[in-house]
């Protein structure tokens, strides 16, 4: 996922982005404690998307503050 991408988005969206990766993780988490992740690398793609998302969502707040 693209900050570009991201960007296209409207704040609700954003949010429901957001919880669905927070989802994800969780999902992630179980899998690593039970032995059942396939890709080691998911987790941190998951991490990053989140920060992803929350670094927009800042940007729009900021945005919306400054009007």
């Amino acid at each position: 996922m693209e900050a570009s991408e991201l960007r296209n988005k409207t704040v609700e969206e954003l949010n429901e982005t957001l919880v669905e990766l927070r989802r994800e993780q969780h999902n992630l988490r179980w899998q690593a404690a039970t032995g059942d992740l396939a890709n080691t690398g998911e987790p941190g793609r998951v991490r990053k998307d989140i920060a992803r998302v929350k670094t927009v969502l800042n940007e729009l707040g900021r945005a919306a503050d400054e009007q």
